[in-house]
């Protein structure tokens, strides 16, 4: 007479569906990653800030006061009058035309929207300044 064997159990789980869902997912982060991160480049401060050396010339502000208005402080003898961002970005580009080694400070009034921060930073990058500093005052830890 014919006997039946019994079949056990299969102990062991298949993975094959678990690495497509895991490809399909590392294509969709691959293509969505470069959409999400975008920001303006900042060189930050490997220590604790440090005010400008005496020796460097003096920086290029570019100012933001508690109204959302534009200035420029190229140095002595400039006027502080109320730009918009076209005209603090072509009086930016104009002088580092003239002294390329200028340092570039944004300084901002602390009631103003981030937003318009960083407006102002990505108009300066537009203008060809390789890095921005922000100005801030001085403060103790008590």
């Amino acid at each position: 007479m014919y006997q039946r064997k019994r079949r056990r159990p299969v102990a062991e789980i298949n993975v094959v569906p678990y690495i497509d869902v895991m490809l399909v997912l590392l294509i969709i982060f691959m293509v969505t990653a470069p959409i999400v991160s975008q920001g303006v480049k900042v060189d930050l401060p490997q220590g604790s800030a440090e005010p400008l050396p005496q020796d460097s010339k003096p920086p290029i502000v570019a100012s933001i006061d508690a109204a959302g208005d534009y200035f420029v402080n190229i140095g002595e003898g400039s006027n502080s009058q109320i730009m918009d961002l076209t005209e603090v970005t072509q009086e930016v580009a104009a002088a580092l035309l003239i002294a390329p080694e200028r340092p570039v400070v944004v300084k901002g009034d602390r009631s103003i929207p981030y937003e318009k921060v960083i407006q102002l930073m990505v108009s300066l990058q537009k203008a060809g300044v390789p890095s921005v500093g922000l100005m801030t005052d001085s403060f103790e830890e008590n």
